[in-house]
C-alpha cells in the first residue's frame, strides 16, 4: 500500500478554538476502503427518492377520434368512425430519482405498426417529444427547476388514423424546503412537555409529536432539532429516527453519567408525524427537543445555500463582539450581506456555534432578532469547558441573530457561518434513513494528529451540494477540536497520486478532551469537488465516525 505524506511546518500556532491553518500530513486511506462511502450514501439516496412512486393506468387514457369528435374512454367503440386504432392508451408511472429529478415509464398500446409521436408536457414549460412505432415501454427523465406538485401529461398521436390519446400523472417532488420555526420546545420529560413528564428508561424510547405540533404542517419530511440530554445516570448515546423504521446504528448525542449535552439534529419525519430517540445506555436519562425549524414539499419554503465555513463572531479577538460575553446578556449579529450571505432575503443561517472559557456553567440561545429571547438552549455548558453546537436560527427583518449567555458568569463566544437559505433558489433536501458511512475504529488505524481523512462523497455528483452528517470522535488520546471543509482535490488525483495538500480551515465542528466521546452536527458542503475533509486538528490521534441523514441537491 502506498502512503501518502507531506511535511507540515513546525510553527503552528495553537489557540483554544482554531489553529492558524497548515498543510496537510498525511492522507492515507486503504484504497479498498475509499469508495466504501459513496457506495452505501448513493445506495441511501437512491432508495429515498425512490420512495415516490406515482402511476396513472392506461384505463385513464382519453382518446379524440378526428377533430370534432368528443373524447371517449380508451378501447371504448370509435363512434365518429375513425380507420382504427381503437387501443391506442399510455400507462404511465412516475419514480424520484433526486430531489428533483424523475423517470417516467409511459407504456404505450398501439396497433402493430402504426407510427405514433409522443408528445410529453413536463408541467413546467418543458416538453419532449419522441417518435415509436408499435408497442413500446419509453423511459424518459426530467429534472424540475423547483420542487412541489407537477402535471405530467402524454399525448400519442396517430396521424394515420386521425386518433390522439391523452393521460397525465400528477408527482410530487422528492425534495423539500426549509421553512424557519421559531424556536419552541417539543419535549422535556422534566416538566411534562410532550406528554411525559418522566425520564426515559434505559434502551426506552420516548416519541415527539413534530407534524401537526407547534404550528407545524402534518406533511412535514424532516425537522430541525436541537436535543439536549440531562443528568444521565450512565453513559450512553441517544440515536433518533424516524417513525415506523427500524431503529438505525447511528448516534446523535453521546454522553456519560451526569452529564449534560446538547447536539443539533436534522431528522426525518416519520409517516405518522412522530420522531422517535432510543435511549441507548444503561439508566435514565431526561430529554429536551427544540425545534428551530422544518422541511416540506412546498415550492414556497427556503433552498439551501452551502458555504465554505467561516468565521463571524470570536469574543476573543474582537471579532463580532469585544471580550467575554457577560452573563445574563446578549449581543446581536449583523449576518446578513456578511461575507457570501446575500443582504436581503435570507430567512435563516445554519451556523456552528462555540463557548470556550466560561467561568461558570451555563446555556446560551441563539434566535432572530426583533424578539425575546425564548425559554430553549442551543449550547449548554459547564465551567472552563469548550463544546460547539450546530444551530440552523431565523434572521430577523433587520438581517440579524442575537446571541444570549444564560450563564450567570462570562463566557467567550466563536461563530462560524456555513450556510444559508433564501425562498427563491438554493438546494432542496433530500432526507434520507440515518446510515453509517464510516467508522475509523473499523479501519485498524485513527485519524492522526493534524492530519484528515477525505470522502468522495458528491464525486460525479455535480447537483449534490451540501450533506447533513452527525460527525463523532472518540477515543481521544489529547484534547483537540474536528474541522470540516471542502477538499481542492478530485478523486481521480488521490487515485493517480496527483494530489496537492489543501490547507486545513480555521474554523471548528467540534472540540474534545482526552478521552471524550464528542459528536456535532455538520452540513458540510462538498465544494467544487465533492470530496469533504475531516481535519483532527488535535496532536493525538482520534477516531472518526460519521453517519448521513440526508443530502441538499440543486436542480
Amino acid at each position: 500500500m502506498q502512503r501518502h505524506r507531506v511535511m507540515i511546518s513546525a510553527a503552528v500556532v495553537a489557540a483554544v478554538v482554531g489553529f492558524v491553518p497548515t498543510a496537510a500530513q498525511a492522507a492515507d486511506q486503504p484504497a479498498e476502503r475509499r469508495g466504501s462511502a459513496a457506495a452505501a450514501m448513493d445506495a441511501v439516496t437512491a432508495a429515498a427518492a425512490k420512495s415516490a412512486v406515482f402511476h396513472s393506468p392506461a384505463e385513464r387514457t382519453v382518446r379524440t377520434s378526428g377533430k370534432a369528435a368528443a373524447p371517449q374512454a380508451a378501447g371504448a367503440a370509435d363512434a365518429a368512425g375513425a380507420k382504427g386504432n381503437a387501443g391506442l392508451a399510455v400507462d404511465l408511472r412516475a419514480s424520484a430519482t433526486s430531489a428533483h429529478g424523475f423517470s417516467l415509464a409511459s407504456q404505450i398500446t398501439t396497433t402493430a405498426g402504426a407510427g405514433v409521436k409522443v408528445d410529453i408536457d413536463w408541467g413546467d414549460g418543458k416538453t419532449d417529444t419522441q417518435h415509436v412505432t408499435g408497442a413500446k415501454l419509453l423511459t424518459s427523465k426530467h429534472t424540475f427547476a423547483e420542487v412541489g406538485k407537477h402535471k405530467v401529461t402524454v399525448t400519442l398521436t396517430d396521424q394515420d388514423n386521425n386518433v390522439t390519446a391523452t393521460n397525465s400523472v400528477d408527482v410530487q417532488a422528492s425534495g423539500s424546503k426549509f421553512t424557519p420555526h421559531a424556536p419552541t420546545r417539543l419535549l422535556d420529560t422534566r416538566s411534562g412537555i410532550g406528554g411525559s413528564n418522566r425520564p426515559v428508561t434505559p434502551y426506552g424510547v420516548a416519541r415527539v409529536k413534530v407534524g401537526g405540533n407547534s404550528g407545524i404542517p402534518e406533511d412535514a419530511t424532516a425537522v430541525a432539532l436541537n436535543l439536549t440530554v440531562v443528568s444521565p445516570r450512565s453513559g450512553g448515546h441517544i440515536t433518533a429516527y424516524p417513525s415506523g423504521t427500524d431503529q438505525p446504528t447511528t448516534s446523535n448525542v453521546n454522553f456519560t453519567a451526569g452529564q449534560t449535552v446538547p447536539n443539533m439534529t436534522i431528522v426525518p419525519v416519520g409517516a405518522d408525524g412522530y420522531v422517535e430517540l432510543v435511549n441507548r445506555s444503561y439508566g435514565d436519562v431526561d430529554l429536551l427537543a427544540d425545534v428551530t425549524g422544518y422541511f416540506s414539499r412546498s415550492a414556497g419554503a427556503g433552498g439551501y445555500t452551502a458555504l465554505e465555513p467561516t468565521r463571524i463572531v470570536d469574543s476573543r479577538a474582537g471579532q463580532g463582539t469585544w471580550g467575554q460575553v457577560a452573563g445574563q446578556s446578549q449581543f446581536p449579529v449583523q449576518v446578513a450581506g456578511r461575507g457570501a450571505i446575500p443582504y436581503s432575503n435570507v430567512t435563516a443561517v445554519a451556523l456552528n456555534v462555540t463557548v470556550t472559557g466560561p467561568r461558570g456553567a451555563g446555556h446560551l440561545t441563539v434566535f432572530p432578532s426583533g424578539q425575546q429571547a425564548p425559554d430553549t438552549s442551543n449550547v449548554n455548558f459547564s465551567a472552563n469547558q469548550t463544546i460547539a453546537n450546530s444551530v440552523i436560527v431565523p434572521v430577523g427583518p433587520d438581517g440579524q441573530i442575537n446571541i444570549r449567555n444564560g450563564a450567570w458568569d462570562p463566557a467567550d463566544v466563536v461563530v462560524d457561518v456555513v450556510g444559508y437559505y433564501t425562498p427563491n433558489g438554493g438546494a432542496a433536501y433530500l432526507p434520507v434513513l440515518p446510515t453509517r458511512l464510516h467508522d475509523s475504529r473499523e479501519w485498524d488505524w485513527p485519524v492522526a494528529g493534524q492530519d484528515y481523512r477525505w470522502l468522495p462523497l458528491a464525486d460525479g455528483k455535480p447537483n449534490n451540494t451540501a450533506y447533513v452528517l452527525n460527525t463523532t470522535v472518540t477515543n481521544t488520546r489529547g484534547s483537540g477540536h474536528l474541522s470540516v471543509a471542502p477538499d481542492p482535490n478530485t478523486w481521480a488525483q488521490y487515485e493517480n497520486d496527483t494530489w496537492k495538500p489543501p490547507t486545513a480551515p480555521n474554523s471548528s465542528n467540534l472540540n474534545w478532551t482526552q478521552g471524550a466521546t464528542v459528536p456535532n452536527l455538520v452540513q458540510a458542503s462538498t465544494g467544487k469537488t465533492g470530496v469533504i475533509d475531516f481535519w483532527n486538528r488535535g496532536w493525538e490521534p482520534a477516531d472518526l465516525v460519521v453517519d448521513m441523514f440526508g443530502v441538499y441537491q440543486q436542480n
